[in-house]
């Protein structure tokens, strides 16, 4: 596209009220048609329906429009749908310029109208003044190896690995473990059906161990990543020596593990105090002790005890465990209209009593919810405790005590159960900190792998190419791990089919000729997305070598650290280039300046 003299159309959104509410709309379109090179101005109703991308495109042909600008809401979710209109007309989606007057305005300004209404004015001022510098650009292809690497063995590691076989893609599916299954191996049964917890994921690692696309590495471990989305290089430790492979996309899939609540509850000093999955390990091995009293303590541990979080699945594991110590005649929870109710009747004489200490029962959707009332049917006690008030554990000569206060009773009682059960949280892998610096994707505050953004790319990493399900992004159900997986199989299979992937053009450029090679921007890079390389320059016949920075288009995310690093000025970073700034910032201060096209 040839430079041509700006005609710009900008589009103001009442958004509802959400804008309308507090910015006079009509009023801002009539200032937006007085300032430089708008050829059009027009309000929508809601900018991002049918109708208002309809006008976007009708103005873009009847004005012979050159740029476009929307002042509306959040760019994060709108902004791909505005640049693929303005491409259905015809023009080059990176003349397109959003400005936030939701976020931005008039949700902070919401008792401030008339201020709302400057600023909005103000703000799409500054958009106009960039939106003129704007130039066409193009996206880079950069290809991808259509080969996969999935961490982990567990249930989610496997369903990840097995979706992307099944559609064909070889895949790298490396476990620690000497066997599959991960957490799930340790479980007697699942809540879910009450079967073996093995026996229920055996066929999974039957399919997965058949399937030949899949290279199964178990005792192995990832010593070494290298490259960029589409073009990893891994190379990965075992028994049987290093395998080095190139896959086009990762998969975190490592699981989690029970926390270890030494010097709680007596837990470490007094024998028949046991966690949660110690207890199911138990079962499973035929290795229960004869009981006729259990005592259950949530949150052992969790929820500001030593760690901040609550790990969502310890209140329904236990009361699976609670009930299959009662035993299994129980009374079925009735649905009585829309409600559904724990039917009200005495619960059967049972052998084993079993009594769940809690901070308030987590058991979020009905199928939990029924679960709990039934547990309550079958006479599983449940005692609430105060944080700042939990029950303490001690021993009187061979039994064990808890003694606490019945919050309901508002007195203080003690019980000798033969067994204690820890409820303890799932926590983060020890190796995930060295994992988390070897692929360059974040780790959040409780320690589990963080996500680019919890709504709209949560399976996602700020990192290309490499995605998250399962217990190493946080505590989830078996089934959530399951849909995540396929979740994550299905993110990483888009570049993996595509056969390449298409950088945005936001990227960095570096101008060799002013570049020094210090290496200040390769420092500083966030995205480690630059690198020095060395180039033969021939100077009055001598060869010489000297570095110079090289952007990589696939990883940079165009963040423009290395713009303002840069001592000597290389550094632009296309469509934030230092005149579009500069235009916007002098419209924000008040000084009129002419605009050059170059």
């Amino acid at each position: 596209m040839e430079q041509t003299e700006p005609r710009i159309g900008v589009f103001v959104c009442h958004c509802g009220v959400n804008i309308g509410g507090f910015v006079d709309v009509p009023d801002v379109v009539e200032y937006v048609k007085t300032l430089p090179n708008v050829v059009h101005a027009e309000r929508n109703l809601y900018t991002c329906a049918d109708d208002g991308l309809a006008a976007i495109r009708d103005a873009i042909k009847e004005h012979d429009l050159n740029r476009v600008i929307v002042a509306s809401c959040t760019p994060r979710t709108h902004a791909p749908l505005f640049k693929r209109t303005c491409e259905e007309a015809g023009l080059n989606k990176y003349l397109f310029e959003f400005v936030n007057i939701r976020e931005h305005c008039s949700w902070v300004h919401m008792k401030e109208p008339e201020k709302a209404t400057a600023k909005a004015k103000q703000l799409i001022a500054m958009g106009v003044a960039k939106a003129a510098l704007l130039e066409p650009q193009e996206e880079e292809r950069v290809p991808v190896e259509p080969k996969a690497l999935v961490l982990g063995g567990g249930v989610a590691g496997m369903t990840a690995a097995l979706s992307l076989a099944n559609q064909g893609f070889e895949t790298y599916l490396v476990e620690k473990e000497d066997e599959l299954g991960g957490f799930v191996r340790n479980l007697d049964t699942l809540y879910q059906t009450g079967k073996d917890a093995l026996e229920s994921i055996t066929p999974l690692i039957e399919k997965v161990t058949a399937n030949k696309n899949i290279h199964m590495l178990t005792s192995s471990t990832l010593k070494d990543v290298e490259g960029y989305i589409g073009n990893y290089e891994v190379t990965i430790a075992g028994d049987g020596g290093e395998t080095v492979a190139k896959v086009g996309a990762i998969i975190v899939a490592t699981g989690a593990e029970e926390y270890k609540p030494a010097g709680l509850y007596g837990y470490g000093e007094y024998e028949n105090v046991v966690t949660l999955k110690e207890f199911e390990r138990m079962e499973k091995e035929k290795a229960l002790p004869e009981v006729k009293s259990v005592a259950f303590i949530q949150c052992a541990g969790a929820r500001g005890q030593v760690l901040e979080y609550c790990s969502r699945i310890c209140c329904t594991n236990a009361i699976k465990s609670a009930m299959k110590l009662v035993g299994t005649d129980a009374p079925e929870a009735e649905v009585t209209g829309r409600r559904r109710r724990r039917r009200a009747v005495a619960a059967p004489p049972h052998e084993t009593e079993v009594t769940i200490f809690n901070r308030g029962i987590t058991t979020y959707g009905v199928e939990h919810e029924l679960m709990y009332n039934t547990a309550r049917g079958m006479g599983v006690k449940f005692v609430k405790y105060a944080p700042e008030n939990p029950p303490e554990v001690s021993k009187e000569g061979d039994k064990l005590v808890v003694s606490y206060h019945h919050e309901t009773l508002k007195m203080e009682q003690t019980m000798y159960p033969d067994l204690i059960i820890l409820s303890t949280p799932l926590v983060q892998i020890p190796e995930a900190e060295e994992l988390s610096k070897m692929l360059k994707v974040p780790l959040g505050r409780d320690k589990f792998f963080f996500e680019a953004h919890v709504k709209l790319r949560p399976l996602d990493f700020a990192t290309d190419g490499v995605y998250l399900c399962g217990t190493a992004h946080a505590p989830v159900f078996i089934d959530e791990a399951i849909y995540q997986a396929y979740g994550a199989a299905s993110r990483a299979s888009i570049p993996l089919a595509n056969g390449y992937v298409q950088a945005e053009a936001i990227t960095a450029v570096v101008d060799e000729e002013r570049c020094i090679g210090c290496g200040r921007c390769a420092d500083i890079c966030p995205y480690h997305a630059i690198e020095l390389a060395e180039k033969e320059v021939l100077l009055e016949e001598i060869t010489l070598k000297i570095r110079k920075s090289s952007v990589n288009p696939a990883v940079c995310k165009g963040c423009g650290t290395c713009v303002v690093t840069c001592p000597v000025e290389a550094i632009t970073q296309r469509n934030f280039t230092t005149p579009q700034i500069t235009a916007a910032i002098k419209v924000f201060g008040g000084v009129s300046v002419p605009l050059e096209i170059s």
